[in-house]
């Protein structure tokens, strides 16, 4: 049992290269926005303790380089997750822990660049991506980010909403650099994840982990240039 929190939730991002994962992630952990950021190459991830029903809430927020050539190492961090949050420009594992305190939980957000249409277009091989290596049960939030960009839309509120319908998946528009729907997302899962979780009983078989080798190396790009 530790005195620090009462769960600890591990989130996971995917989404195509430059969506904007890095960002939502620096502006959820750390309230902060770069218009020019490292574009991640393997992983990185940042922590953020939140409050929610008197439950101290400590997330690990995995952020996953987009490009194809890292598919085989970020895959591996599909394997037992509860939930994804799938970005794409307008961007979770768990470990349950067989006490009632301290859970380690993966979500899913996958994340669209609202002005890039092809970002929107491979959210499908994304969520294939999940089908094929997270759990069934895993919990997944569809984000179209960079909405501030109004005069550069390309994928409609709309479209984007009936996409996620048709899914059975929540939807929400972010922008990293304002900050809109930044907290909202990132609390959304966290509070279904938390529900979801209450309503399943203790388990004692123990999910895979996932083992990290080396530092992620980063190389300089523009992904929240907008």
């Amino acid at each position: 049992m530790n005195p620090e929190y009462d769960y600890l939730f591990k989130l996971l991002l995917i989404g195509d290269s430059g969506v904007g994962k890095s960002c939502l992630l620096l502006r959820f952990a750390d309230d902060s926005y770069l218009d020019s950021y490292i574009s991640t190459i393997g992983v990185d991830f940042k922590i953020r303790t939140v409050e929610q029903d008197g439950k101290t809430i400590k997330l690990q927020i995995w952020d996953t380089a987009g490009q194809e050539r890292f598919r085989t190492i970020t895959s591996s961090y599909y394997r037992g997750a509860h939930g994804i949050i799938v970005c794409a420009h307008s961007s979770n594992h768990v470990f349950v822990n067989t006490s009632n305190r301290s859970e380690l939980t993966f979500f899913w957000q996958v994340t669209y660049d609202v002005t890039d249409q092809e970002s929107f277009n491979n959210v499908k091989q994304w969520l294939n991506e999940i089908d094929r290596y997270a759990s069934e049960n895993v919990n997944k939030l569809l984000v179209g980010n960079k909405n501030d960009l109004t005069s550069q839309k390309v994928v409609s509120t709309e479209t984007a909403q009936a996409f996620a319908d048709e899914l059975g998946i929540p939807f929400l528009e972010t922008s990293a650099k304002n900050a809109t729907n930044v907290e909202e997302a990132f609390m959304a899962m966290t509070a279904a994840i938390k529900t979801r979780m209450a309503s399943q009983p203790s388990g004692g078989a123990k999910p895979p982990t996932v083992q990290i080798r080396g530092q992620p190396v980063n190389q300089q790009s523009g992904c929240c240039s907008s």
